[in-house]
């Protein structure tokens, strides 16, 4: 099964004064194979740190972090990365930068290119695989680091609240297109972001953090059918709900 499993996951930063800055401290949480879950937290609660980490960018200062049974001890070619800013390389073409990780792991061109075009059928955006980055709107470079991650085929994929700047309308159409992609791809995805509304509009599960240092202070499972209405009733009582909890001293470290 392609479970994440996190255990006592602690990460300090060294300061300027020779003190430590601890920024998640004991925090536990299980991601299970194909689930959904958006995490929520203030700012400065260690989400991207989090990420990060899982991602095998940075190491933690302790605990353990395993995929499939794994431990996570550097960059998984089992785990793709979208995050807000685009990153993508400005001189290759929209099919060369969703091509880059299969050319990274060696495969030849005919394959390649076979991979990169089937997720850039799958984010609709086929007809501008020759266009450059700048030639496209922000939604669109979002939807090509989207592709560009499922290429790797990878078994879980972290979203670094990728759509946080976008407009508003854009940002919906994304949503719903990342749901559409989700459902066909059934990815495990764990999806970071400051949007109340955003997350009960995506998730299976919603995880809240405690202020630094980040814990989990408590899990919320979302059993809304999709796709989901945001006007309803039920979606604003979940709303309500999580935004009560992330006032609660609860959510807040004594």
């Amino acid at each position: 099964m392609g479970d994440l499993v996190i255990n006592n996951l602690c990460q300090t930063f060294p300061r300027d004064d020779g003190t430590t800055l601890s920024a998640i401290d004991g925090l536990d949480l299980t991601v299970r194979d194909k689930e959904f879950v958006c995490v929520l937290g203030p700012s400065g609660c260690g989400k991207t740190t989090l990420l990060r980490m899982i991602a095998g960018l940075d190491a933690a200062t302790s605990g353990e972090i395993l995929l499939e049974n794994e431990r996570i001890a550097g960059p998984d070619p089992r785990i793709g990365i979208v995050f807000q800013e685009y990153s993508l390389f400005p001189w290759r073409t929209v099919i060369d930068n969703v091509a880059f990780g299969p050319e990274m792991k060696g495969m030849g061109k005919e394959e390649r290119y076979r991979i990169a075009d089937k997720y850039l059928d799958l984010v609709g955006l086929q007809q501008f695989a020759k266009s450059y980055p700048s030639e496209l709107s922000g939604g669109m470079k979002q939807r090509v680091a989207v592709a560009r991650a499922l290429a790797l085929d990878p078994v879980v994929l972290l979203m670094d609240e990728p759509f946080g700047a976008l407009d508003a309308q854009t940002r919906n159409m994304l949503q719903h297109e990342l749901l559409g992609i989700w459902e066909k791809t059934k990815k495990t995805i764990l999806f970071i972001t400051h949007s109340v509304d955003e997350a009960v509009f995506l998730a299976d599960r919603i995880v809240v953090l405690t202020p630094r240092p980040g814990r989990v202070c408590e899990s919320i499972g979302i059993d809304m059918a999709r796709p989901r209405d945001r006007t309803s009733v039920e979606f604003a009582k979940f709303r309500r709900h999580v935004l009560d909890l992330i006032n609660q001293p609860k959510c807040t470290l004594q």
